[in-house]
């Protein structure tokens, strides 16, 4: 399939061209969306984005920083013009065109993929799906459950608030240029988590403080943060952080929390 728009490497831009793939990614976005806005990122030639129009209509974005694929989609889909936006996901205040709620989809650029997952984190309580394009090592850590070595702080913070499925592996060879890598796609659909039970500016604090010493035992990373004694500490202190589910990272804050409390 030839591409009409130069894929640039500074955009980390590498379109994917096997339209039963293109389909099969909008599918399982589809099959769980219930009418939301969707904000498809990094749209490209729009090769996503041709599928999902006959079902969202005029119930949809797209938003791109690459100043040939805009004009290119708002002349080859003009029923949409409007919601054909130059801006930066990153950068971009998205309340600005959507009040309520909305999910994401996209082949995302891998050189941002975590800092787009971190901004959804951000409007956790609007975004209730995300479906996107992943360098397939990046997914694998996301998907991964406690025990695993590739098991680290975003798995944690993003599995707090989502369940994440990795759907299928992608080859190189159905994108223009082909990436050094394979990729994959998976889903995260929102849990019924709508907040916890501890500090989430100190839960965030002791994942990433824990896992920034991920070969030590709990107990040596967190003792500057506490100063307190062998006597004081609880099992989960034993273990490694790659050995923690969320449910126990919440119970650890807990615990963490009370201590900087009574010692206040």
């Amino acid at each position: 399939m030839a591409i009409p728009i130069r894929a640039k490497k500074n955009l980390g831009q590498h379109f994917l061209n096997d339209e039963n793939i293109a389909k099969k990614i909008v599918d399982s976005l589809l099959q769980v969306n219930n009418g939301t806005t969707v904000v498809e990122i990094g749209p490209g030639t729009g090769v996503l984005t041709k599928y999902l129009l006959p079902e969202l209509k005029n119930n949809f974005f797209a938003l791109d920083i690459d100043r040939d694929s805009v004009p290119y989609l708002k002349q080859h889909y003009p029923e949409i013009a409007n919601n054909v936006l130059l801006e930066d996901f990153l950068e971009f205040d998205i309340k600005k065109i959507i009040a309520g709620k909305f999910n994401v989809i996209g082949n995302f650029p891998y050189n941002i993929s975590s800092q787009i997952l971190f901004k959804v984190l951000d409007h956790r309580h609007d975004v209730d799906c995300v479906v996107g394009m992943f360098q397939k090592e990046v997914a694998l850590r996301l998907a991964e459950k406690p025990g695993s070595k590739v098991y680290g702080i975003i798995s944690v913070l993003l599995q707090t608030y989502y369940d994440i499925e990795y759907l299928f592996t992608v080859n190189e060879n159905v994108f223009t240029p082909p990436p050094k890598v394979k990729s994959a796609v998976i889903r995260l659909t929102r849990n019924k988590r709508t907040a916890l039970s501890c500090n989430e500016e100190l839960f965030t604090k002791v994942v990433k403080t824990t896992f920034n010493q991920r070969r030590k035992q709990i107990r040596n990373s967190i003792r500057p943060i506490l100063h307190i004694d062998d006597s004081e500490l609880t099992p989960l202190f034993q273990k490694r952080p790659e050995q923690l589910s969320v449910e126990q990272f919440i119970e650890l804050t807990d615990f963490v929390e009370s201590k900087m409390a009574s010692k206040a």
